[in-house]
């Protein structure tokens, strides 16, 4: 059974819509070297889809009209892309802020040792994916051995100063729960991370994003298999705050597929549910320059309860204080 099934169907979330778009995310391809379970794009080794050198001169055309402040860079493991850097060094060269959504191991991969230099040089804003700071919390979702390879690049980024107080260089990390349940409050179990890595492992780092786990792709299966699908749904519907609508990702991003085509948050990405603008779907970035999206229609499904639930979640962690 496809984990995206019950998903396509009428909803009763609540009908919003956009503001001025401020962030442009790309996702580069999913091709990953982790294949972590609580993964919503489903990617692994395996996944062969990549962005093209023509979609991603797109990118770098829309960014050229100075659209948007912010370039959120994602995958798979977007670093695995060949044109990664030469994405990178167009955008900083725009004045873009940059993000990178990195799992950290990829530091260490094969032709990649230098990595963590180049983000620093262009003082790319690292979010690393660390879903628990127990060893065996992190390799249960993970994989075997990630925990420790994760701590390596750790150093290695506060190494070159990411992290560290009055530095430039910024590193946030990730948290996902380890199944069906809503992340817990983010300032708290920020500390209890700062703490426990501060003084088992000499790790520091900016700030902690609670992310919630989409009930889509990869976990969505996971869920069905459990026979969990319902009861996560009704979890999310029941934790559902009105005071969170005003800040969701989905009014101020756009997200990018490998192909072009254009979806208001990654999550409706991975739904194949694309930007509709003029009542035309499959829309490509390219048709965008110059248009303003404010006011557009977001399309929403009963997934979108997983940002709005209990304090929120987005790509940039927690709605709520």
């Amino acid at each position: 059974m496809h984990a995206t099934l019950p998903l396509m169907q009428a909803t009763d979330f609540p009908r919003i819509r956009r503001r001025s778009v401020d962030t442009l995310q790309v996702n580069l391809g999913y091709k990953c070297n982790q294949s972590c379970l609580h993964c919503h794009v489903n990617a692994g080794p395996s996944r062969t889809e990549m962005m093209s050198a023509q979609t991603l001169a797109d990118v770098l055309g829309y960014l050229e009209t100075g659209a948007v402040s912010a370039l959120d860079i994602t995958g798979g493991a977007p670093e695995l892309h060949a044109q990664f850097r030469e994405l990178v060094r167009a955008a900083r060269g725009l004045g873009i802020r940059v993000m990178d959504r990195c799992n950290l191991t990829i530091l260490q991969e094969p032709g990649h040792e230098d990595l963590a230099d180049f983000l620093a040089e262009h003082e790319v804003e690292v979010v690393a994916s660390l879903p628990c700071y127990l060893e065996d919390n992190v390799d249960r979702q993970r994989g075997k051995g990630v925990f420790d390879k994760s701590i390596r690049a750790l150093h290695r980024l506060n190494g070159l100063g990411y992290g560290v107080p009055g530095s430039r260089l910024t590193l946030n990390l990730v948290f996902n729960p380890q199944g069906a349940s809503l992340p817990p409050p983010q300032a708290s179990l920020e500390a209890d991370y700062k703490r426990h890595l501060g003084e088992s492992y000499g790790v520091v780092f900016n700030g902690l994003y609670t992310l919630a786990n989409m009930p889509i792709q990869r976990f969505g299966s996971t869920l069905i298999s459990k026979g969990q699908f319902n009861q996560y749904m009704r979890l999310l519907r029941d934790a559902h705050s009105d005071d969170n609508l005003d800040g969701v990702m989905c009014r101020s991003i756009l997200s990018v597929d490998w192909q072009g085509y254009v979806y208001d948050c990654d999550f409706n990405q991975m739904l194949g549910l694309p930007l509709v603008v003029d009542g035309k779907p499959r829309v490509k970035l390219a048709d965008l320059l110059g248009r303003d999206l404010n006011g557009n229609p977001i399309v929403v499904m009963d997934h979108c309860y997983g940002c709005t639930a209990g304090q929120g979640s987005s790509c940039g962690g927690a709605l709520a204080a």
